[in-house]
């Protein structure tokens, strides 16, 4: 596996301004959201719930989206000592501010696209708390409301998504770019937001095709359903956007490109891993959600490729059975293992890896970007949540 760099401290991309990143992000979403309130309880004061279950929604997470656009902003811009405050991790200059606002925009889209996600999936947990849809359920439950709960909850839960995409859009025009950078940053959140939508469409098309009818295209159609949802989204264009907020050449885009694709990718490998195998105490979810779900993942395309007719007949007839127990999930699993597929997915996630790496040798690319870029992409790739 892939060694972690050695990242200076100052650099270290967990901790830019002085503070954990996780927490200045954090910050910049609450205040947001305190702008926000005051607005809607004006139009009704039922609309309350709302707002109590987004911040259950945006609290936590590892702001991976926000981080790279952050470093794909000093990557173009570079970084010097004075711009930091080591004490308060005040920003010391109003380009940078606005690039913490543009990033924080990020996690609401996330949060925005994870609830629709979570809609289309019928999942019960996020980060081991009840989803979205859950938590209207239970409001509906709790004040006896009249008709199911099922209905409410989804409704409440597409229009909370909604909602989030729209301020996404809104927290990234206050963010107070320079006039001469917004139109271009504008045009790739835009692109972006595009593509995750059509991404979640390839996903949710690929898992209603029948096993027999996609055997021979579903590595391509597991890759398309990759780039498009994850890889553009988590790393590709966030990077995009902070460098060309800081004035970023076509270049440095074009090499921030060839390093978010294949990154963006491992992520998501990781990703189909832990939602086969990942410890839930750790990951937030069930062990073999993902199998329940049906996801046509790479790691099932391998499997299914590569599995015997009796794996195979496994693979198809419990893939998606929301019913699977742990039993279930356990010979799944065996299947996979079986077939080479786990081992295939870990190949695949470091030759991404280093793809992606390679791809940070352009010139361009500031030394002190460089390095935390580096150091994100290591993370990436070995997380275990």
């Amino acid at each position: 596996m892939v060694d972690a760099p050695a990242v200076p401290v100052l650099l270290d991309p967990s901790r830019p301004l002085g503070i954990p990143f996780r927490t200045r992000i954090g910050e910049r979403i609450t205040a947001f959201l305190a702008r926000r309130a005051d607005e809607l309880i004006e139009l009704q004061p039922e609309i309350e719930p709302l707002l109590a279950v987004t911040e259950r929604l945006l609290s936590g997470g590892k702001r991976m989206r926000p981080a790279f656009c952050l470093w794909g902003y000093v990557a173009a811009a570079g970084l010097d000592r004075a711009t930091l405050d080591g004490a308060t991790g005040a920003p010391a200059d109003p380009v940078l501010d606005s690039v913490l606002d543009a990033a924080a925009s990020l996690e609401l889209l996330q949060a925005g696209a994870v609830d629709h996600a979570e809609v289309m999936d019928g999942s019960d947990t996020r980060r081991g708390a009840p989803a979205a849809h859950r938590q209207f359920e239970g409001l509906h439950t709790a004040d006896d409301r009249l008709g199911e709960p099922e209905p409410f909850g989804r409704a409440g839960a597409i229009l909370l998504g909604d909602l989030l995409v729209m301020w996404s859009v809104e927290m990234l025009e206050q963010a107070g770019m320079p006039v001469a950078v917004a139109p271009a940053a504008y045009s790739i959140a835009q692109r972006m937001r595009t593509e995750v939508t059509c991404g979640q469409y390839l996903d949710v098309t690929a898992q209603s095709r029948p096993f027999g009818a996609e055997l021979g295209h579903a590595l391509d159609a597991a890759n398309r359903v990759v780039e498009y949802k994850s890889a553009r989204y988590t790393v590709y264009r966030p990077a995009q956007l902070g460098a060309v907020i800081g004035g970023g050449s076509p270049t440095l885009l074009d090499a921030l490109a060839a390093y978010g694709s294949p990154l963006g990718r491992a992520f998501q490998f990781r990703d189909d891993l832990l939602g086969v195998f990942g410890d839930p105490e750790v990951t937030g979810k069930p062990v073999g959600d993902d199998l329940r779900e049906g996801k046509r993942t790479v790691l099932v395309a391998h499997a299914l490729a590569h599995t015997d007719a009796t794996g195979r007949a496994l693979l198809t007839t419990r893939l998606g059975d929301p019913e699977l127990d742990d039993a279930g999930v356990a010979a799944l699993q065996q299947v996979i293992i079986g077939s080479g597929a786990r081992e295939a997915v870990e190949v695949m996630i470091d030759r991404a890896y280093q793809e992606a790496i390679a791809a940070l040798a352009e010139p361009s690319i500031s030394t002190p970007g460089r390095e935390a870029l580096t150091a994100l992409a290591t993370a990436a790739v070995r997380r275990q949540a």
